[in-house]
């Protein structure tokens, strides 16, 4: 997929996520501005189809990768749990 290959120093897999109420949530809307939320994409018993780790130094360097996520209009992005 293209969209790996162009952010390949900072897609990985795996990880613990941190629970849903740290998450915010991008809604991509074709050419309109990205509708940003805090919160969890769900609030009820839909399925995670699939999720990306990526290493960034901040929230607003996330926001910027999801602009162009090629998949599923709808982004989740949440912390990874520390030890």
């Amino acid at each position: 997929m293209p969209w790996f290959a162009a952010h390949a120093g900072k897609a990985r897999m795996g990880g613990k996520l941190q629970p849903p109420h740290t998450a915010t949530t991008v809604r991509l809307r074709g050419d309109a501005e990205p509708m940003i939320t805090d919160g969890p994409f769900v609030e009820g018993k839909e399925v995670v189809s699939g999720f990306c780790e990526i290493d960034v130094e901040d929230l607003d360097e996330a926001l910027r990768m999801v602009r162009t996520w090629p998949a599923c209009p709808t982004v989740e992005i949440r912390p990874v749990e520390t030890r």
